[in-house]
């Protein structure tokens, strides 16, 4: 019987567990610490060979609040966080340039 390596072991176990990731725009951030994240996937028609766009919306968790709409995000995979959240904000790609609307309270 071959022996195993422990560490080969190990190497095999970590690569075949990486985390996905996923970069897409940010198109709601109205939630407290939750941002939603379309992402756009483009691929070809197997038969037809045109390239189809298929986007898909994701719920993830952003401790800080630091991303707003339009921005450019990479989301990584999670453990249940809730209902609907199963990815987290890893890094800001691209900050848009549009200032987020702030509700000012009108004074009479």
């Amino acid at each position: 019987m071959p022996e195993t390596n422990s560490q080969t072991g190990s190497a095999v176990r970590q690569a075949a567990g990486r985390r996905k990731e996923v970069v897409g725009e940010v198109v709601s951030s109205r939630m407290h610490k939750t941002i939603v994240v379309q992402v756009v996937r483009k691929k070809a028609h197997p038969f037809y060979g045109r390239v189809v766009s298929k986007a898909k919306k994701f719920y993830a968790h952003d401790e800080k609040n630091e991303a707003h709409v339009g921005d450019v995000v990479r989301l990584e995979e999670t453990r249940p966080l809730s209902k609907l959240k199963r990815w987290r904000l890893k890094e800001i790609v691209r900050r848009t340039a549009l200032v987020p609307e702030v509700a000012v309270a009108e004074v009479s």
